[in-house]
């Protein structure tokens, strides 16, 4: 409980019932520094004072207050919400020292690229002192200039090669992202779809107001309306929303809004329009435009209803019960499928995982002709990968560019990222061997170092089940997890595909059985 001082004549304290809570909360400080006091005693009075005050119009831009969110913000693993509190409470949004301490806070955290989000975000609001805040973004830069130095693009659109600098690049830095969207500029600027405003967003409904729970709220861009069904996703930056098109509930969409404006997923979305042909094309997501505005960006894409990989592994974990052998076998074929065409045409997602892979059910009945080809029925059936926003192009960069960096994705961290080894490819590889193994046994994967020919090798933890085709099994994690430089990535997908059909193809009970799950599941997924 606050100790409140005794001496109410003070008229200080009446004027400003914060006083008696900072002076209770320096006492704090001074007997934790000493070591009197646990740091939960501070949490606790720094917890209570903020729901005390969060509401108070008088406190909204009192620099004091802001100091008590910052040190219940230092102490707390959840500083993401804490500061879309102090956001949505509007705590000196205002003030240039929100987004100062805030970014400076994130940078030793690691968090770069968000510490310039950050950054950018104040600079749009225009917060005072303007020019404090412009002189503390460019001594960031500085700071991150030295650490990544200079690095080569390569030719981008013919124009002029930059001089190599280091050989690893970490792709997600928010300066590489910012230098390629520089490059890019000229190129993205003519793709179809592509609208920029130098504006800020002006709708009549403020995109602030677009919680979880909106539904039926109509927001204006571009000349249309978007009548709001519902949150499909929310990041650190980013909300997903389903949307009717002008209230039309055939002419469905999801609309990512995104602060700052981030038009790199919508060029990422482009390049596989030119990469990808026709029948590949279908197997990952579409954009049809974006808007850009000076203090946000809104993504315009397909809207799938029929959930996630992630919600199919659920649907089982809830039940105690494991997906279909079968069912893992198909769905595996498909995200091979996909590595495969992606990394052909030089594309990494960066961020391939269950939720970001859509389910896709076919408008005709399956049949057992088509599904080794993927003709006919199967055309349309299976995974859409989606979230771009992570993507990399190879092509942006020197030819045998190697990455550093972490993807920052819990439990979706390949290998090397965690030995703080170079990587390319085995970013998405990882999280292919990790959707596997949790529509296997329901848990994330483990791995383990196991003596090997004189080597070692990785495998996972879990074991296979004797019922299983361990073999097909072993065979795809022992591959992917130990990929070697210069292997041929293309030609490993592509073989280790093939062994999974050519067993569904010598089966043909299996794929009829398959036809089954897939109605069956079809009808316990919901649509969002």
């Amino acid at each position: 409980m606050v100790m409140i001082p005794t001496d109410l004549n003070n008229s200080s304290y009446a004027n400003d019932p914060l006083f008696p809570w900072l002076l209770s909360i320096e006492k704090e400080l001074d007997d934790w520094y000493s070591g009197n006091r646990s740091g939960g005693d501070l949490d606790n009075l720094l917890s209570d004072c903020i729901s005390t005050f969060k509401n108070n119009a008088q406190y909204r831009n009192d620099l004091r207050f802001l100091k008590i969110w910052f040190l219940y913000l230092e102490g707390s693993k959840d500083y993401e919400n804490i500061f879309r509190e102090m956001e949505e409470n509007e705590i000196c949004i205002g003030h240039s020292l929100l987004y100062e301490w805030y970014a400076y806070f994130l940078e030793a955290k690691g968090k770069w690229k968000e510490a310039h989000i950050i950054y950018h975000i104040g600079i749009s609001r225009k917060a005072e002192p303007i020019e404090k805040l412009k002189w503390a973004q460019s001594l960031f830069v500085k700071r991150m200039s030295e650490r990544l130095n200079t690095f080569s693009l390569g030719k981008v659109d013919g124009g002029e090669q930059v001089e190599v600098g280091m050989k690893l690049i970490n792709p997600w830095s928010a300066f590489i992202l910012e230098e390629l969207l520089k490059k890019i500029h000229p190129r993205i600027t003519k793709y179809d779809g592509y609208h920029l405003s130098k504006k800020a967003y002006s709708g009549k409904v403020a995109l602030s107001s677009l919680k979880k729970s909106s539904r039926n709220k109509i927001i204006e861009i571009g000349g249309k309306k978007y009548q709001i069904k519902g949150c499909a996703g929310q990041g650190g930056f980013a909300q997903v929303f389903k949307a009717y098109v002008d209230s039309n509930p055939d002419d469905v969409v999801a609309l990512k809004i995104q602060r700052p404006a981030f038009p790199w997923e919508f060029y990422m979305y482009r390049q596989l329009d030119e990469r990808i042909s026709g029948k590949q094309r279908s197997s990952f997501g579409f954009a049809h435009k974006i808007h850009i505005y000076s203090d946000c960006s809104i993504l315009i894409c397909d809207y799938l209803a029929h959930g996630t990989l992630q919600d199919a592994i659920n649907s089982y974990v809830v039940t105690g019960k494991f997906m279909e052998e079968v069912l893992c076998i198909y769905y595996t074929t498909e995200m091979l499928y996909m590595l495969e065409t992606l990394h052909s045409v030089g594309i990494i997602h960066g961020d391939f995982k269950p939720d970001n892979l859509l389910i896709r059910y076919s408008k005709y009945d399956l049949s057992e002709e088509g599904f080794k080809d993927r003709t006919d029925s199967w055309l349309d059936q299976g995974l859409y990968l989606v979230d771009w926003g992570r993507g990399i192009d190879l092509q942006l960069f020197p030819k045998n560019t190697e990455f550093t960096g972490d993807c920052r994705t819990s439990g979706f961290c390949c290998i090397e990222m965690q030995e703080k080894k170079p990587w390319t490819f085995q970013a998405n590889t990882y999280g292919l061997c990790v959707a596997v193994h949790m529509m296997l046994h329901n848990t994330y994967m483990e791995v383990e170092r196991k003596t090997s020919d004189g080597g070692y090798i990785y495998l996972p933890k879990s074991s296979f089940k004797r019922y299983w085709n361990v073999e097909l099994w072993k065979a795809l994690f022992t591959k992917l997890l130990n990929v070697k430089p210069g292997n041929n990535d293309i030609e490993l997908l592509r073989s280790l595909r093939k062994s999974f059909l050519d067993y569904m193809h010598d089966n043909p009970l299996l794929i009829k059985k398959l036809k089954g799950l897939l109605v069956k599941q079809r009808g316990t997924l919901c649509s969002a």
